[in-house]
């Protein structure tokens, strides 16, 4: 079966994102662009994702529950984990590494956590959009250990991209790469939104080939580049 895909979208929590990406927006917005499985990926931080959780339950989305790291060398990279739980140690291991605000987060673009309901309950205190103290290869590493997709964002964008910042694709085992714009690639390649704002939500997915709707069928599918078509 052809399922639609979209594994890189923010919520409000990270600060360039719109304040109205609430999470069950997101999801929301998702079941009407007809993707089946949607992750949520913030800046550096995972404190959104329970809301997202039952955001998607409500509009029978597979979940997958991401964290979008900036690596010390400012390259993004998508880890993306099957439980909150894991997702959520993971983000704290990452926010120890990152500078802690001064004076008002607005400076930086609010950092605003919610519940389903689209209600403000907190505010990060750390700077999300900083990169953190952890090397490319760290990341990588510490993330395929704990069982998570690992992605690098957006390889061919001229910034924030591993091939921009380091100047080539270290030779690690991703799951697979993202590409605003796809191309034939030694490794299995995704696109998707990298939504910031509710509009963005859907723009770009791809159709994977899979036996059904779940982790497991998810992450053999993505061994297989010719399992994907955009």
């Amino acid at each position: 079966m052809q399922v639609r895909i979209d594994l890189h979208n923010h919520s409000c929590l990270s600060p360039c994102a719109d304040d109205g990406m609430l999470p069950s927006l997101l999801a929301l917005q998702a079941m009407e662009m007809g993707i089946q499985i949607l992750a949520l990926s913030d800046h550096n931080a995972a404190e959104n994702l329970p809301a997202f959780a039952e955001a998607c339950e409500l509009c029978s989305i597979m979940p997958v529950f991401g964290i979008e790291v900036t690596t010390i060398e400012e390259v993004h990279l998508l880890v993306l984990f099957k439980r909150i739980e894991e997702a959520m140690a993971f983000s704290k291991e990452v926010q120890a590494t990152l500078p802690k605000l001064r004076g008002k987060s607005s400076r930086f673009g609010r950092q605003i956590i919610c519940d389903v309901a689209g209600n403000p309950i907190g505010e990060s205190d750390v700077l999300l959009s900083g990169a953190s103290s952890l090397s490319f290869d760290e990341v990588v590493t510490d993330a395929l250990a704990s069982g998570a997709l690992v992605i690098p964002a957006h390889i061919d964008r001229p910034a924030y991209s591993v091939l921009a910042n380091l100047g080539f694709l270290p030779d690690l085992p991703y799951t697979a790469v993202e590409m605003v714009h796809p191309t034939a690639q030694a490794w299995t390649v995704v696109t998707a939104s990298d939504a910031h704002f509710l509009e963005e939500v859907g723009k770009r997915s791809c159709l994977i080939e899979m036996e059904e709707i779940g982790w497991e069928a998810l992450k053999k599918s993505l061994c297989d580049p010719c399992n994907v078509k955009f």
